[in-house]
């Protein structure tokens, strides 16, 4: 996933908007309509593609290691996804775990480069920065209240994602609202957006896409049409664009090799 991705405008907004809530060290919400690539622009954010599975693959030490350390300690960032109906301590034990790794690569970067040195630090979960919790929704009130006190006690930055209208859910918690610091609204691509995707779509299937050509701008309009901007869609919709190309042994996007490929998935409105 970190290998194909796509730098679009709404991720640089995100990334502004992550950035800016762990600098000024407050709670910061992102929410947009399921697909339009929250947790994707959070992940990269996060480096969490790689880091998260070294976390997960803890083990013995390997030379690839170093790597590792250096990207923690640029990202001082922990990326979290809490279960259906979870256990508020359960939940906290979770992040802490992930916190505890997390900063443990940290410093050991930080030793490697001699910024650090004598005996290992007793918390080293104050060394993260920032903590991303995606599916918010699914956050209880005394997990929500659990995640304020954290912020206070220790500064700890929080980026809570959702679904539109997660932000008028938190109004009902006071002690939450009044600390946070930005929202940040993801929206759907654009065309000049869904344009330079499309593009690079095209380009890893070995072809130019040319929106003044009559065919080509057949194909954009069908797949506007069909993912009305949504990252998810696009991505889902691709896979299957190749495989009725090959199937057929075509060698054009076309409208209809579109339409053919979306028929396959299954598109809710």
């Amino acid at each position: 996933m970190a290998k194909d991705f796509i730098v679009t405008k709404e991720h640089r907004r995100f990334a502004e908007f992550a950035t800016a809530v762990r600098k000024e060290h407050t709670i910061g919400i992102c929410h947009g309509d399921a697909g339009v690539g929250k947790t994707l622009s959070a992940r990269r954010y996060a480096h969490w593609d790689t880091l998260g599975a070294h976390i997960d693959e803890w083990g013995p030490r390997t030379d690839e290691d170093a790597k590792h350390h250096a990207t923690a300690n640029r990202s001082r960032t922990v990326f979290y996804t809490p279960e259906v109906l979870p256990r508020y301590r359960q939940l906290m034990a979770e992040i802490e775990h992930l916190q505890i790794r997390v900063g443990i690569c940290i410093d050991e970067h930080q030793r490697t480069i001699g910024k650090v040195s004598g005996p290992h630090k007793d918390d080293v979960t104050k060394l993260i920065e920032l903590l991303i919790v995606d599916e918010a929704e699914r956050l209880t009130p005394t997990a929500l209240e659990l995640l304020r006190d954290e912020h206070d006690r220790h500064q700890l930055a929080i980026i809570l994602i959702g679904m539109p209208g997660i932000d008028q859910r938190f109004r009902h918690y006071p002690q939450l609202y009044s600390r946070l610091g930005f929202s940040h609204h993801y929206r759907a691509l654009g065309r000049e957006e869904l344009l330079f995707v499309l593009d690079r779509h095209w380009k890893r299937l070995g072809r130019t896409l040319d929106p003044d050509d009559f065919t080509d701008a057949q194909a954009i309009a069908a797949v506007e049409r069909i993912t009305r901007g949504n990252f998810r869609l696009l991505e889902r919709l691709f896979p299957q664009i190749t495989r009725v190309l090959k199937i057929n042994q075509l060698e054009t996007i076309t409208d209809d090799v579109i339409e053919a490929a979306a028929s396959i998935l299954v598109i809710g409105n």
